[in-house]
């Protein structure tokens, strides 16, 4: 299981892929799905005579592997990772790319946990940050340092939806002797295909749009380079954070329909911003597809389309944003993003709270949506009712 790229045809399409790819019937009854494996050990033909290369779950299970190999052919690379969560996923790539005295660029718009888990966590061991604007390739060539091993990147980021040129991020990334790191959860590999840009490795939070349904948690990495590849897989095995079989099985079910649900997030959003844009209570809002967007022309080039995220900061301060958020009904509060059901949440005092204080912080007027696939038209009404 050295090279998951090549399992399928050239020609295929994603939609094609996200249904076949690395998930052939199964051997011993014909099952269409991969079954779930809910199995800890496997049975041995001798010392060391491994059936399928199989002898412990934590090391690999069938049905892991088969959501492997999926991911590997969906973003275009050669080894594909699932974890049990998008922050696992995050950690075992830090500790396999850094040591103490190392440096990491991050963005200035990224998730919290991200920020955190450099912040509170690695910080302690020894590794340094510096906040750059990855939409200004030139503001993170200036923020390279000697010891810098990784670039870190969101695009579209979060919550306030920046474009960041993959390609030109992959020029100073190699030249500076360091990975670029994508995190794709917001565009999904239906969208956007950063390996193919020039990234070393992406990074997803499998419980948003891949999983779709907000009833799974995961996190999975694909690396572009085997060898590099095989060095993940190192630490995934040794640190232990995998995706448990039936969390494999249900993002796999959800990959499914990937494709068809992102035509119908992006629909739906774009329909939302362009009615919060023309709102009298709404003061800004960030969504790459309106024209007027900084990095929508970007967005154009390396996207298939703009996503299902829009962001929209609103008249009147955080006491409005709020009230904005209590107000929804079809839009229920919570943190979390990607499922067929629309979100709203105030990144200020969740999903962000932990970069309050920092480079990374917030408006406190700022609400953001997951656009489900709900009619677009009742998420409209809810919206203008919220904001009325």
């Amino acid at each position: 299981m050295t090279d998951q790229h090549n399992e399928h045809h050239p020609s295929e399409h994603f939609e094609t892929l996200a249904i076949h790819a690395g998930q052939p019937a199964d051997a011993g009854t014909g099952a269409v799905v991969t079954p779930i494996y809910q199995v800890s050990t496997y049975k041995q033909d001798g010392v060391g005579g491994l059936r399928g290369g199989y002898e412990y779950s934590r090391s690999a299970n069938p049905t892991r592997s088969a959501l492997e190999r999926n991911l590997a052919a969906l973003e275009g690379g050669r080894r594909g990772l699932a974890f049990a969560s998008g922050l696992a996923a995050e950690d075992c790539l830090l500790r396999t790319l850094l040591v103490p005295g190392d440096h990491v660029v991050i963005p200035n718009d990224a998730y919290g946990g991200t920020f955190r888990l450099f912040a509170r966590v690695l910080e302690r061991w020894g590794v340094t940050w510096t906040v750059a604007d990855t939409s200004d390739p030139g503001s993170v060539r200036d923020a390279v340092q000697p010891r810098t091993k990784a670039i870190w990147v969101e695009t579209p980021s979060n919550p306030l939806l920046a474009i960041s040129d993959i390609t030109a991020l992959a020029e100073v990334a190699q030249q500076a002797g360091a990975k670029l790191v994508v995190d794709n959860t917001f565009a999904s590999p239906y969208l956007q295909q950063p390996l193919a840009l020039g990234a070393d490795v992406v990074v997803h939070s499998t419980t948003k749009y891949m999983g779709g349904h907000s009833d799974v948690i995961g996190g999975a990495l694909v690396a572009a380079d085997t060898a590099f590849g095989e060095e993940l897989a190192y630490h995934q095995n040794a640190m232990g954070a995998v995706a448990g079989p039936f969390d494999a099985w249900l993002v796999s079910r959800g990959i499914k329909t990937l494709a068809v649900r992102m035509d119908r997030h992006c629909a739906n959003a774009e329909r939302i911003a362009a009615m919060l844009v023309a709102h009298p209570k709404v003061a800004e809002v960030y969504y790459p597809g309106l024209p007027e967007h900084a990095g929508h022309e970007l967005a154009a080039k390396q996207m298939k389309a703009f996503g299902g995220m829009v962001s929209f900061r609103v008249k009147g301060g955080e006491d409005a944003a709020l009230a904005v958020c209590d107000r929804a009904r079809l839009f229920t509060l919570g943190e979390s993003l990607g499922g067929v059901e629309s979100l709203i949440e105030h990144p200020s005092r969740m999903t962000h709270a932990s970069a309050a204080g920092s480079p990374l912080e917030v408006p406190a007027d700022l609400v953001r949506l997951s656009v489900g696939i709900e009619a677009v038209d009742d998420l409209l009404t809810d919206l203008r009712e919220a904001l009325a």
